[in-house]
């Protein structure tokens, strides 16, 4: 039994050979430029997105959240009966985006921003910390950066209280 390969593979198996089949000979050639593969794109945010729930952070040690700041919204996230599968979390300073761009890729039901402004990424309306504001067909929440959050930090409960009372209203719990 004779075994054959797609051309695909083929091609992934020999990418600097080039074999021309003319008439009854066969002529190997090593190809003049080796082949180029598309780059994949580099994911930008972080989780998969599944409920379309962006969260934009600045957060300028890492290329997403650090670990205590992932610590606090892994927490949150399941109090809300959400995980990492369903949110998008975009590091501001490390990937700079607006609003049009997060509509377009992401097409977020729901934006929590915590220490990006709406001015950040060119929303038109500025509204105080935990006022749930629609736009867009999106629901926007603006919150303090999440180092307001850490046990260290002044009244940290008192923002913990004001984000879960806003979060109840969003997800509706």
């Amino acid at each position: 039994m004779e075994n054959i390969l797609p051309d695909f593979i083929l091609a992934d198996l020999y990418p600097n050979s080039l074999v021309l089949v003319e008439g009854n000979k066969t002529v190997q050639q090593e190809a003049a430029a080796p082949m180029i593969k598309a780059a994949q794109p580099q994911k930008w945010f972080l989780g998969n997105n599944g409920k379309k729930i962006s969260i934009l952070v600045k957060e300028p040690d890492a290329v997403y959240l650090n670990d205590d700041h992932l610590n606090f919204l892994t927490k949150i996230l399941g109090a809300c009966k959400l995980n990492m599968g369903d949110v998008a979390i975009v590091n501001t300073l490390q990937q700079p985006v607006k609003f049009n761009e997060i509509k377009k890729e992401l097409d977020p039901e729901v934006g929590i921003l915590f220490g990006v402004t709406s001015e950040d990424i060119q929303l038109p309306f500025t509204v105080p910390y935990y006022q749930v504001q629609p736009y867009g067909g999106t629901r926007f929440l603006l919150a303090p950066a999440l180092t307001a959050y850490n046990e260290t930090a002044p009244d940290a409960q008192l923002e913990k209280t004001r984000l879960w009372v806003s979060l109840k209203k969003i997800f509706n719990l």
